[in-house]
């Protein structure tokens, strides 16, 4: 694992020259990225990603077995499963074929792979030997490749991915991280962050689940003080004393808008009066992928230092592995 980490910024530029030569027609208007778990999260990075940029292009995200209501001939079904062998990704891909839409598949292998040989589709082959949520990098590469090759998105966008590999220095984060993870032993993870940024929150509560095999929460910025937070108020009772087991991430950057600012500040100062430990993170770097990706590198060295202190391998999913032996019996 500490490996990958070090290692992850090489992983954009091969991902996006395995795609760059998908060569799709006639011109579409909309993108539907079909995913779950690891192999959905570049599609949640390319949303934040294309607002953030104020780029046009209608995108869905569909973490299910079917196809989402507003897929139609102009939109380009991206089916993603790193694994080649996720059922509801499977499904959507071979809804889409009876439907007769224009198809991309990315994987590394597996049945995702069969299919695109036996109808001739599209196929962007990802490096095999990584946990989904690990291979991010590739997986992000390879859809900023296709977007790219389908003139998609602004050049500028391909330049500064591309320049990530240089940019990113893992081994400066890890110290951070390290630190963050002995705050947070026998704590469970609550991370926050503003409404651009929510799906970072999400990213970084998916880590601890699967690398340090423990529960993590995320939410955003205005909503949950309108809301979640009132679900503190009680922590503190004998019969539901939670808030001293918590920690409070909160993801700042910053571009993000002023009250919201300040609003991450007031949120730590009324949940600390109720017994609960964080601090606000701030994101490092020079552009906006650049911070995301430094963000979601100190999640990894978090998460990892965290699952080390309990003992655990952080590879591994077996609950995961589990489960979908069970969905396989009648």
């Amino acid at each position: 694992m500490k490996e990958i980490i070090l290692n992850f910024p090489k992983q954009f530029k091969v991902g996006f020259r395995a795609a760059q030569n998908i060569n799709i027609k006639p011109k579409l208007k909309k993108v539907c990225i079909c995913g779950m778990g690891g192999s959905a999260l570049p599609a949640n990075l390319l949303a934040m990603v294309l607002e953030e940029y104020k780029e046009k292009l209608s995108l869905t995200i569909q973490r299910d077995y079917t196809l989402p209501s507003s897929v139609d001939r102009q939109t380009l079904i991206v089916c993603i499963s790193y694994s080649g062998n996720t059922e509801e990704t499977i499904s959507c891909t071979k809804e889409a074929l009876k439907r007769k839409l224009k198809i991309v598949l990315i994987s590394s292998d597996g049945q995702l792979e069969k299919l695109a040989k036996r109808y001739s589709l599209p196929f962007v082959r990802i490096e095999k030997g990584y946990p989904p949520r690990m291979a991010l990098g590739y997986l992000f590469g390879a859809l900023i490749g296709i977007l790219n090759a389908l003139k998609f998105i602004p050049a500028s966008l391909k330049k500064e991915l591309i320049e990530l590999e240089g940019t990113l220095k893992p081994e400066q984060l890890e110290k951070e991280g390290k630190s963050l993870a002995t705050k947070l032993k026998g704590r469970v993870p609550v991370i926050y962050a503003s409404n651009r940024l929510k799906y970072l929150a999400r990213i970084w509560k998916i880590k601890f689940n699967e690398n340090t095999k423990i529960p993590a929460f995320w939410n955003y910025f205005p909503e949950l003080n309108h809301n979640e937070m009132t679900g503190f108020e009680q922590g503190n009772h004998k019969l539901l004393s939670i808030n001293n087991k918590l920690y409070l991430i909160l993801l700042q950057d910053r571009d993000d808008h002023p009250r919201n600012k300040k609003r991450m500040e007031l949120t730590l100062r009324v949940l600390k009066k109720r017994n609960i430990k964080g601090e606000i993170v701030k994101l490092k770097g020079k552009t906006f992928l650049e911070r995301v990706f430094n963000s979601i590198l100190l999640s990894d060295w978090v998460s990892y230092y965290l699952a080390k202190a309990y003992g655990v391998d952080p590879i591994p999913v077996k609950m995961v592995e589990e489960f979908k032996k069970l969905m396989k019996t009648k």
